[in-house]
């Protein structure tokens, strides 16, 4: 067992999983013995939790969130710092039933060296992971926040692969390829979200508004007086003079003195009377000039400094990344199913029972 699992461990696990045979069958993993309370290492203090041959304590558990949870535990009264304490100490648990669980077993198959030779294989998985979204980190990254994971929960994933690949491989088909239907499902599903370009539109804007023009002829319509004073400065900007030099003149709007630069923004986002600006936008050039545009309460006149379409990137183009996200949902599904099996080594009872113990003594201790 220790040499199969050295091995396993050498030869770097591909995320489709391994030739190898399972360490347990189905009815080896029924016949493991019941956990053992003779021998187990003395509590450090606190409250104790058995799972198999196992013990975790409540220091254990606490110590990583005390700091995330005691400034909860100094504002809120007890029951409603439970509902927050709670959920975190739970995961936290979990997260110590299964790495002692997975750990516990890999140990007795592969002996003291395990540690650094599993470090070795989650670095080179990393790395993998990293090369199949063409060595671009940050693409990577984003597809692991998708799958709603950062780069710690990823490599505690690949752990927890390594070390139960052997128990994981018999509750999935061997060899069993990768379609392409299986892909284009997940690049469809996934596409808005992860291979996307948005849309980015930026301007500089003449905004006259007709009400709050001064100097007019009051026999005369307001409105149309307004159009042949954007009609002059249409013909002045026609002339070639400087359009930002035009908006820090006559433009009402509040940019006026930026030069009528908007930020850089989503189409999109515009709203009313503005939203008409990304119509017309969709048809110009960077630098041409539009106008008058004219709506309820203004007349515009707007010069694109750049407009960049959504775009989505084809199937062709990224099938590996998705690839590596159908091969990687996979085997999350698999260790998702190995973990609950794990965690009930340890009765819900006696879970519920030291949760409850870890969100008193946070808030005994921060409330010292």
């Amino acid at each position: 067992m220790r040499k199969a699992m050295v091995l396993i461990l050498a030869a770097g696990l591909v995320l489709a999983g391994c030739e190898d045979k399972p360490q347990f069958t189905p009815e080896e993993m029924a016949k493991l013995p019941l956990a053992k309370r003779d021998g187990l290492p003395e509590a450090s203090g606190g409250f104790t939790l058995a799972v198999g041959d196992q013990t975790i304590t409540s220091e254990e558990v606490v110590g990583p969130v005390f700091e995330k949870l005691a400034q909860a535990a100094q504002k809120g009264n007890f029951e409603k710092f439970r509902s927050v304490a709670e959920p975190v100490i739970e995961q936290q648990l979990m997260d110590r039933i299964i790495n002692a669980m997975l750990y516990s077993r890999a140990k007795k198959d592969a002996g003291e060296k395990i540690d650094d030779e599993l470090d070795k294989v989650v670095a080179a998985e990393t790395r993998r992971f990293v090369m199949d979204f063409g060595g671009d980190y940050a693409k990577a990254e984003q597809s692991l926040k998708q799958m709603g994971m950062d780069w710690g929960k990823f490599e505690q994933y690949q752990k927890r692969r390594i070390l139960s690949q052997s128990y994981i491989s018999q509750q999935m088909p061997k060899d069993q390829p990768i379609t392409y239907s299986e892909m284009m499902t997940a690049y469809n599903e996934s596409k808005e979200q992860l291979y996307s370009t948005p849309a980015v539109l930026q301007f500089r804007l003449i905004d006259v508004e007709p009400a709050k023009m001064r100097d007019i002829d009051a026999n005369r319509p307001r409105q149309e007086q307004a159009r042949e004073f954007v009609d002059g400065i249409m013909k002045r900007i026609k002339q070639g003079e400087d359009f930002e030099q035009l908006v820090k003149e006559y433009s009402q709007a509040n940019k006026a003195l930026t030069g009528g630069l908007w930020r850089k923004l989503a189409p999109d986002s515009l709203v009313a009377p503005y939203d008409v600006l990304a119509k017309q936008a969709a048809t110009m050039r960077p630098g041409e000039t539009t106008g008058p545009i004219e709506v309820e309460g203004h007349i515009f006149i707007m010069q694109l400094v750049m407009y960049q379409p959504k775009s989505v990137e084809s199937f062709e183009k990224v099938q590996n990344q998705v690839k590596a996200r159908v091969s990687f949902e996979r085997m999350r599904r698999a260790i998702d199913k190995l973990n609950e099996e794990l965690v009930q080594q340890a009765s819900s009872a006696d879970r519920e029972r030291f949760v409850d113990f870890c969100v008193r003594e946070i808030y005994t201790m921060a409330n010292k």
